[in-house]
């Protein structure tokens, strides 16, 4: 007995068909989304003080507004690090702690900035001294601030 196999149906019917069939069909859904989504980042109002900057409008505005609207990190950054030089390195990670805890918003930038104090510290105080401040702020991130300056 045998069997027929006709090369004409079967031809045609491989991956690169597949693959064909299956861009048809996401990629309008891609184009679609993502001019919608360029659609919203438009400023339609006219409004320069829109979220929305182009290049010309963020190199216009002037140092004093740039500083004026610093994310809350960064102030909390600086404020501990003057703090550090002050004071004591276990005063700023209190403060750290402190401000994470009333502020959870923060708690995704504390080892950063547990790191940073941990830089400085050993700059300021040495590498010794420093890490005898180390306690358990954002796990550990001061010591190993501490590490890395030292290391």
């Amino acid at each position: 007995m045998k069997h027929s196999t006709n090369q004409q149906t079967r031809r045609g019917r491989g991956p690169a068909r597949r693959i064909g069939r299956s861009l048809a069909l996401v990629l309008p859904v891609v184009l679609v989304l993502s001019g919608t989504l360029a659609v919203t980042r438009v400023n339609w109002s006219g409004n320069p003080s829109s979220p929305v900057l182009t290049a010309a409008d963020a190199s216009s505005s002037d140092a004093s507004s740039r500083a004026a609207a610093r994310a809350p990190q960064d102030v909390l950054r600086d404020q501990l690090l003057t703090e550090l030089q002050e004071e004591n390195p276990g005063v700023a990670l209190t403060h750290l702690q402190e401000a994470v805890n009333g502020r959870p918003s923060l708690a995704k930038h504390c080892v950063s900035i547990a790191r940073a104090l941990g830089r400085a510290a050993v700059r300021v105080y040495g590498p010794t001294r420093a890490q005898s401040y180390a306690r358990p702020v954002c796990d550990t991130a001061f010591a190993s601030g501490v590490a890395a300056a030292h290391g």
